[in-house]
């Protein structure tokens, strides 16, 4: 029997007004499961999606796409000649030298400790930071006048509006390689800077971070001329990262830690993954017991054919066509469910990006809506799970069905 006749078996079965009401019923909430269900996993993943991205995005402003820092210790010694070849390395198109540290900044009677980073004048390229800016301007001055772009976290802590401040505030470093203290305060540089701007990427960074001069800190922290605490790459557009990867690690052996976006984020990428694969294991579990609606309907179906079942092998019909027509009929329930609740979260999705329909509750997002980013992916994901799910809940009744005994009646 060839595969059109046996869908058009599974078809008449699946349409035909069934003796018993309940079966019909059973049919279509199995249907329905199965929609919703599917609907639900492409929707949550699409949400997800939508967070992974703005989140990535996030920490793409603050952090380089390859960064390298010392493999021990907390600085790295580079020659003028060794940034050069760096430079020189294919798919590299920019790099800034930084150097940072603990220090504890002072406006009248307000303080905070922050991590205050030192830039060159590259940084404003390489990193995302200047296009971050919440107020005031990116401007890091000098190594006489150094001048402080601040997260907006710290801004608050100081009790300063950064771009309406006139007098400057004191910062206190740490000085390199104490090892006797007889006075604290020995240990400690003291300077002034001046505010100029505040920055807003994401509340880890802005609770935390101040950028400043290069030749400042280095100064101030008693760094020698060609010590820095990393060096930040720009990459080219379409540049193969791990081929770049592998020639930095070749080029500067192992004194150093040579590490993508991925790499210097990696509990953060890891939490991701896993919060993904869960949610995807959640929704399957609920399409799993979906499919035990199908095997009832199906089971049921089994018995009310159990006539055609008889007729259909009396007239040379094997144990393998039968189980293939019913086989076919649980395939089909699913391939309608999955069918449906595809065009569901689809609608959903485009209601969400056009209409933004479900709003973030709360003032300390970016954005004030769910975002949301449907991936060709996840839907090949779904729609193979659901498929496997409606064939494995079809194998059980459609192997009952085809070991039906002919009983032959003599007249």
């Amino acid at each position: 029997m060839r595969l059109n006749r046996i869908l058009r078996f599974s078809w008449r079965y699946f349409k035909a007004k069934k003796s018993t009401q309940a079966i019909n019923v059973i049919s279509w909430v199995s249907v329905l499961a199965i929609a919703v269900g599917t609907a639900s996993l492409i929707t949550i993943l699409s949400a997800f999606n939508g967070f992974e991205s703005l989140v990535k995005s996030l920490y793409a402003s603050f952090y380089p796409e390859v960064k390298i820092s010392p493999a021990r210790g907390k600085v790295i010694t580079v020659s003028q000649e060794q940034i050069q070849h760096i430079l020189n390395i294919k798919g590299i198109s920019g790099l800034s030298k930084t150097a940072e540290g603990k220090a504890l900044i002072q406006n009248s009677s307000l303080q905070v400790v922050v991590q205050l980073k030192g830039v060159d004048a590259a940084y404003a390229d390489v990193s995302g930071v200047r296009g971050s800016m919440y107020r005031g301007s990116y401007e890091v001055g000098n190594a006489d006048q150094p001048g402080l772009v601040m997260g907006v976290g710290v801004e608050q802590a100081l009790g300063l509006l950064s771009d309406r401040s006139i007098e400057p505030v004191s910062v206190y470093l740490p000085k390199k390689n104490i090892k006797t203290i007889a006075d604290p305060a020995e240990a400690l540089s003291m300077s002034l800077a001046y505010p100029q701007g505040s920055f807003a990427i994401q509340s880890e960074f802005d609770n935390k971070y101040v950028i400043t001069d290069l030749q400042f800190v280095k100064d101030y922290m008693g760094f020698e001329p060609a010590e820095f605490s990393a060096l930040e790459l720009q990459l080219k557009e379409g540049s193969d990262v791990s081929a770049i990867l592998q020639a930095l690690k070749a080029y500067l052996g192992d004194n150093y830690r040579v590490e993508d976006r991925y790499q210097q984020n990696r509990t953060l990428y890891a939490t991701i993954r896993l919060e993904k694969l869960a949610i995807y294991g959640i929704f399957t579990l609920i399409l799993l017991v979906a499919a035990f609606n199908m095997i009832g309907s199906l089971s049921m179906l089994v018995l009310e054919k159990k006539k055609d079942i008889q007729v259909l092998k009396s007239m040379g019909a094997e144990d393998g066509i039968i189980r293939k027509i019913f086989l076919a009929e649980g395939i089909l329930l699913a391939g309608i469910g999955t069918f449906g609740g595809l065009m569901l979260a689809l609608l959903i999705y485009y209601l969400q990006i056009t209409f933004k329909l479900v709003p973030l509750e709360g003032s300390t997002f970016l954005i004030d809506y769910y975002p949301v980013k449907l991936l060709a992916s996840d839907i090949l994901l779904v729609l193979v799970t659901v498929f496997s799910i409606g064939t494995l809940a079809s194998w059980m009744p459609s192997v009952r069905a085809s070991k039906q005994e002919i009983t032959l009646r003599s007249f």
